[in-house]
């Protein structure tokens, strides 16, 4: 799991999908399933602070990173994804250089970053907090997710912060802020969508996307896109089902 900022930021190609269920089995079965690492949805799920330890602690069951996307840019939610022994966080709707410079300074500790030394579980709850404090700056991945007109405005600057590992394209909030809806707007989403993969390649950063399929990940891997969230648990459960169920029709 360590070495999980290491093949973000190496181009690996890291498959992974978010999970908003909030149960430890449910992580703990997407954790078994071969992906590269989860992502535990903070911000449109309804997983709470107290649970999210428990679905983090999962994950590790079957040694799979489990980043976090925090509900917003407070630094109190970050730390508290990390202190639960999150492998890196997503700290959505960055618009500005600035806000990606707080999310950064939220997510390391001094001199690099702001973030409070604590006694929670990724630490051994106190127990190993001089052996975290040695590691943490360097394994925990920090992502930030573009995905309004304005960050598309800003994105060469955004880029160019420092300690951002990962630039992470919304493209569904993205097409509702540039009125680039369905498919009359598809054209003018793509455009947006390789204008932020440029940017993010030049500055030598990683770019991630979520895609509902996996159906046009060759076509994104070609603008330098290598870091991939596919749907989500109840997006897979809901489609699984589904389809059981109407092959169970159809039979003869």
């Amino acid at each position: 799991m360590y070495d999980f900022r290491k093949k973000c930021v190496s181009l690996d190609r890291l498959i992974g999908t978010f999970c908003a269920i909030p149960h430890p089995v449910a992580v703990e079965v997407a954790a078994a399933s071969g992906v590269d690492f989860l992502c535990i949805d903070w911000e449109h799920s309804q997983i709470g602070r107290e649970r999210l330890e428990d679905l983090v602690r999962a994950a590790d069951v079957h040694k799979i990173p489990a980043m976090v996307r925090v509900p917003g840019h407070t630094p109190e939610w970050i730390a508290a994804a990390l202190d639960a022994g999150a492998s890196g966080v997503l700290v959505p709707r960055v618009s500005t250089a600035e806000q990606a410079r707080m999310a950064v300074m939220a997510c390391r500790y001094p001199p690099v970053g702001a973030r409070g030394v604590g006694p929670g579980r990724a630490a051994g709850y106190g127990y190993r907090i001089p052996d975290y404090l040695k590691s943490a700056n360097d394994v925990l991945a920090v992502a930030i997710q573009v995905e309004t007109a304005e960050g598309l405005a800003n994105i060469d600057d955004i880029v160019q912060v420092d300690g951002v590992d990962v630039i992470f394209i919304g493209p569904g909030d993205l097409s509702v802020s540039i009125d680039a809806m369905g498919p009359a707007g598809q054209d003018k989403l793509n455009a947006a969508i390789i204008r932020i993969a440029a940017a993010a390649r030049a500055a030598h950063k990683a770019v991630g996307i979520f895609r509902p399929s996996a159906d046009d990940v060759g076509k994104w891997s070609k603008h330098g896109i290598s870091f991939y969230m596919l749907a989500s648990d109840t997006m897979f459960l809901g489609a699984g089902l589904a389809a059981g169920a109407a092959a169970a029709r159809s039979a003869s």
